[in-house]
């Protein structure tokens, strides 16, 4: 589980908004050079899942669920690949069975098939955008704002 520590600036009904200072997390992460958070400075404001009930000014930490972030980066980056070689395989059997150009209906399949799994990575992570699991979490509340 990765913990990152923020302060919140605005809260929700189950939902808190904190900005956290880039940390050892992203400094280690492999998307770091792509991220358009990490291009953007320092701070980021990251939405949280809040079920301790955290305040505005509140100093808080954070954690994110590693399995969950390891289903979404399956989703994102080896399902398309997979329906890809699976769309080429199709094509590969279809041009031998009716007898058309092999190269031709593999990639046509191959492309068909990435494009349907973008098209599903798209309505799933729409889905899973709303689900408290793929939301960071805050855990504590390490200084409560005095003004609260």
């Amino acid at each position: 589980m990765a913990t990152e520590e923020g302060i919140i600036t605005k809260t929700g009904s189950d939902t808190a908004w904190a900005k956290t200072i880039k940390g050892s997390s992203c400094e280690a992460c492999s998307s770091k050079d792509s991220c358009s958070e990490m291009q953007s400075g320092k701070e980021m404001i990251v939405e949280a899942y809040n079920p301790i009930g955290a305040k505005t000014g509140d100093k808080v930490v954070l954690s994110f669920a590693t399995t969950s972030l390891l289903k979404a980066m399956f989703m994102l980056y080896v399902f398309p690949i997979i329906c890809m070689i699976a769309g080429a395989f199709t094509g590969h059997h279809l041009a031998l069975k009716y007898n058309y150009n092999d190269s031709f209906l593999s990639a046509i399949f191959a492309f068909l098939l990435f494009f349907l799994a973008i098209f599903v990575i798209r309505l799933r992570s729409e889905k899973l955008a709303k689900k408290n699991a793929y939301k960071p979490k805050i855990i504590r509340i390490v200084t409560k704002n005095k003004e609260n």
